[in-house]
Parts: C-alpha cells; structure tokens; sequence
C-alpha cells in the first residue's frame, strides 16, 4: 500500500504563517504551536529545536513528553500527533521535501540511512549546554540565509541541513544506550509496523518470529500491558484515522484498503474502538 501523504508542505506553511510561496522548505520559529491532536503524515522531513517549554509527542503508538532543550527529527513516513504540556513555548522548525535535499545527491536513499528520522524511539535527542549553543548557532544561520531571497539560498539551506544531519547522528552515537526491551517484542513491534494491513493474525507474528502465539502474547504483555490483539488493533485504528483524512478516498476505498472483507465489518471495527463512526470521525476533523 502507498503511504497516504496527509499534510502537505503547504499545509503545513498555512498552519503557521500567511505567506505563500512554493518553495520545498519552510523555516519558522514559533511561541504557540497549533496542536495537532490527530495522528497524521507529512510529505517533507522536520528538524524541530525545542528552546523553551515541554510538548507531548505521540509517533505511532509511542508517547513521550519532551522537555526542553531539546532536538526532535520526523521523517514523512511517521504517524504523529502533538499536544499541549506547558503555557511557555519556543521552537524552531525547519521543514523540506525529500526531493528538495536530494537535488544534488547522488544516493538517493541519503535521508534513510539515518534511522532517527523513523525509528519512534530515536525521534528525540536532549540536549546538554555545549550542544544547545552549536544547534543556536545552526538555526540562526538557518534563519539569516531565509529572511532575503538570493540566488544561493537553496544551497546554503542544503549544506546547513547537511551539517544538521550530522550533528545529530554524531549525538545519537554517543547517547547512553537505553534499557533494552525484551528483543522478541522488539522484534514483533517492527514486524508489526512492516505487515500489519496484510496480516491481522496474531498467530502470523508468533509463526514468523519462531515461538508459540502464547509465548509471544506472554512476552508482549509483560513488557506493555497489551495483548498482541490490541497492539495489532490499535495499529489499524491508527492507520485508519489517517486515511480518513484524506477525503479523496471513500470508507469503502479505506475499508479495502486495510483489507476488511467489506464497510459494514470496518464500520463495526471503528466504532468498537472509538465509539463513533468511521464517517463520523472524518466528519469531526
């Protein structure tokens, strides 16, 4: 299935400004940031400088509260959704389309190398003093390139994207390594990610991880509290709400699209666990 690209990066500029050019990135800092409480996509990458204040980032099925200061890297592919946590907000942000940093690479699978962009537990990276002043420096020369248009401005934008890219890898190599979780369901939470609109069957993911559905059900449950049915579950609840944001599509489109026998058993699905609708849940956006 191709991923359904909800928020343009047009959209995105309306969300924060009124200019309107068509330019491949956008930079802007902000002091209030318009809380997107539903799940959605984007079609571009976004490097995000937290200065002041705490926000709540949901990708996927993961929630983490971030505190300030602090550097956030969201690539198109990732399901997220934000909220408020703090009255006193600071951010910088800087958008751009995967084609638009690409333009002068060869390698095309540049920006995927760099697993921080997708990975939901990689997203955030907290910074200590030494770090907060290098990534200032960064976003006001980001800042000062983009305030004029000039004819080198697209490629001074590409190269301090570049040195952003590599400073933040450069600090995921030297973060503590995190507590591990069990690797079996680390392991099933990849899977997951890869083939739940095909497979819905929690003896799939028992047969091809090589244990016992009770075996995995076992582990998935002592290390999150939820049986791999709620975990397959709210996967296609969120897929879904996704795609009901793109109103192009039909139910019935979105219903065989996460290959439900037909509109009514999707129907049914929905409101099972969101206690309304499918229709009435676009309808509430």
């Amino acid at each position: 299935m191709s991923k359904i690209d909800t928020y343009s990066l047009e959209h995105h500029k309306s969300l924060f400004t009124d200019e309107n050019d068509h330019k491949d990135y956008f930079y802007v800092q902000i002091e209030e940031h318009p809380y997107i409480d539903i799940p959605y996509r984007a079609e571009s990458y976004a490097i995000e400088f937290l200065k002041k204040g705490s926000i709540v980032l949901q990708t996927r099925l993961d929630k983490i509260v971030i505190e300030a200061p602090a550097m956030l890297a969201l690539g198109p592919n990732v399901i997220r959704s934000f909220s408020k946590n703090s009255e006193e907000i600071l951010m910088d942000i800087i958008f751009f389309k995967p084609k638009f940093f690409l333009e002068t690479q060869t390698n095309v699978f540049f920006l995927s190398q760099y697993d921080f962009f997708e990975n939901s537990e990689m997203h955030v990276f907290p910074l200590e003093k030494k770090n907060r002043t290098k990534f200032e420096q960064l976003f006001s020369l980001i800042q000062e390139n983009l305030r004029t248009d000039h004819f080198h401005q697209a490629s001074i934008l590409r190269s301090y994207l570049y040195v952003l890219i590599f400073e933040l890898d450069s600090m995921k190599q030297n973060l503590p390594q995190k507590e591990s979780q069990n690797p079996l369901f680390e392991r099933f939470k990849e899977l997951l990610v890869k083939d739940f609109i095909q497979h819905r069957s929690p003896s799939y993911y028992a047969e091809n991880l090589n244990v016992t559905r009770k075996y995995l059900s076992e582990v998935i449950k002592n290390n999150s509290g939820k049986t791999t049915r709620e975990w397959i579950d709210e996967m296609i609840i969120l897929e879904a709400k996704v795609l009901l944001q793109n109103k192009s599509l039909t139910i019935n489109q979105i219903s065989d699209t996460l290959h439900f026998s037909n509109q009514s058993v999707f129907g049914k699905f929905f409101k099972n666990y969101t206690q309304i609708s499918p229709l009435e849940y676009r309808n509430s956006i």
